[in-house]
């Protein structure tokens, strides 16, 4: 008993401590570049804004849960990973309860968010998460990057910019996203322009516009009371749509987010995919009886959030208490107004988010993760273990952008990241078993070569 209580004790000291670290780090993060934060904590709102208000136009969400759940979500995020980790909705779901590809009642959509989150729990606990990170090839995870980071610019451009008008609405036209872009890439190097909060403010001025020009009603007070929601877990049709959702939230939501997260922030500590496994399963086992969207880490909003200036758990965490006091004290009301908020500057910010995290493929053959060795340096005193960049030849350079471009190949051709997943596995192992196969034939050859002729 006693070694119990010390054991439970040492970790829960650990975890204190851990929490400590990470929150010292938000709050550093956030006197030194407050706007930084701010401006950051906004970039994923190309992606997020969208989803959730069609979803709640339809009736398959309740806008007010969504918010305050969502919100919580990116508290808890920003405490506890230190990294500005978004809260963003699930696309697969949410786009076949949009197209009424399958159950998009509110129940439906729950259900379909509950059995993910099941599926996500059971292969945290069981270590499958952790096991598919090791064997799953390095050159298949950047290529779901790249092919996320393109997917989310050819969506910008075709559901968000192309409809757009060049002079028309006056508010949100294609002059608008050019002049959105200009200065998107004027101050590329700027890194503390709070680009995102001067156009999500200029976005949300025009939409204020736009309401009172339509003679809608502006959002007024109006207290959240939480309803209770039975998600549909025993119907096929919210199961068809979890089974289209596990392999995106699988592949880009825990995996690519991890090693995203440890390319972009190599000073923090990266959380373990089992980590971010379980945290994906709770925000779906208990948000969605409330009728909350379902929800998941993304790289795509981990991207958008680093480009435009978010460097800590702070920014989610700012973003977090924003939706929260939304949630509680105007919840439905604002669907009006977010609902003319102008895709010209939205569809802007999702494509940088796209570039940013696009850009990451370039680092394939020179300092992925998989080309580190440790190395022992041993001498009469003592051994140090340190870890030294292995060059790759010419040959396996080639090999590595060709199954990471096979991979974005097939998931953009597809529009499925398990295409694009399997395709890159099979690129790869094709690649070994051919090294193999050469190895064997060589290796018979020079044996027969050393058997003497005369016996």
């Amino acid at each position: 008993m006693i070694r119990v209580t010390a054991r439970l004790f040492l970790r829960m000291n650990s975890i204190l401590t851990h929490l400590k670290k990470r929150n010292r780090h938000n709050l550093n993060t956030i006197r030194n570049a407050p706007l930084a934060e701010i401006s950051g904590s906004l970039g994923d709102l190309g992606t997020l804004l969208p989803l959730m208000i069609a979803l709640a136009i339809q009736g398959s969400i309740h806008l007010d849960s969504t918010l305050v759940f969502s919100g919580v979500f990116n508290v808890i995020s920003g405490v506890v990973f230190g990294i500005p980790l978004p809260v963003q909705p699930m696309k697969a779901i949410a786009s076949a309860a949009i197209a009424h590809r399958g159950d998009s009642s509110m129940s439906g959509v729950a259900g379909a968010g509950f059995w993910v989150g099941i599926a996500i729990f059971v292969m945290s606990v069981t270590g499958l998460l952790r096991w598919a990170v090791k064997v799953v090839p390095i050159p298949v995870v950047k290529g779901i990057q790249l092919g996320a980071g393109l997917s989310l610019i050819v969506g910008a451009g075709l559901s968000q910019l192309q409809p757009l008008g060049w002079l028309y609405p006056i508010l949100d036209n294609r002059l608008w996203a050019v002049f959105a872009f200009l200065v998107l890439i004027l101050t590329q190097r700027l890194q503390r322009f709070p680009y995102a909060l001067a156009f999500f403010l200029l976005g949300l001025l025009f939409a204020l516009v736009q309401v009172m020009h339509t003679h809608q009603r502006l959002p007024w007070v109006s207290f959240w009371t939480p309803e209770f929601v039975l998600p549909a877990i025993d119907d096929a049709a919210p199961i068809y749509m979890a089974i289209g959702q596990l392999p995106l939230t699988t592949l880009n939501s825990i995996i690519a987010v991890t090693a995203l997260a440890a390319d972009l922030l190599p000073d923090v500590p990266t959380p373990s995919v089992t980590s971010i496994g379980l945290s994906v399963a709770m925000m779906n086992l208990t948000g969605t009886w409330f009728g909350a969207m379902p929800v998941c880490h993304g790289s795509g909003g981990l991207a958008a959030q680093y480009r435009f200036g978010a460097r800590s758990g702070a920014s989610v965490i700012f973003l977090g208490l924003v939706k929260i006091i939304l949630g509680l004290f105007f919840g439905g009301t604002l669907l009006g107004l977010l609902g003319q908020y102008p895709k010209s500057l939205l569809g802007i910010m999702v494509l940088a988010a796209g570039l940013e995290l696009a850009k990451v493929g370039h680092s394939l053959n020179q300092g992925a993760r998989d080309l580190w060795q440790e190395s022992s340096d041993q001498n009469e005193s003592s051994s140090v273990i340190t870890r030294q960049l292995r060059s790759p030849s010419e040959e396996e350079r080639m090999e590595r952008w060709t199954v990471m471009l096979m991979t974005t190949a097939c998931l953009l051709a597809f529009k499925n990241d398990a295409v694009g997943f399997v395709a890159g596995l099979l690129c790869h192992w094709s690649f070994r078993f051919s090294d193999r196969f050469i190895r064997k034939v060589n290796n018979a050859a020079s044996s027969s070569e050393r058997e003497p002729l005369l016996r």
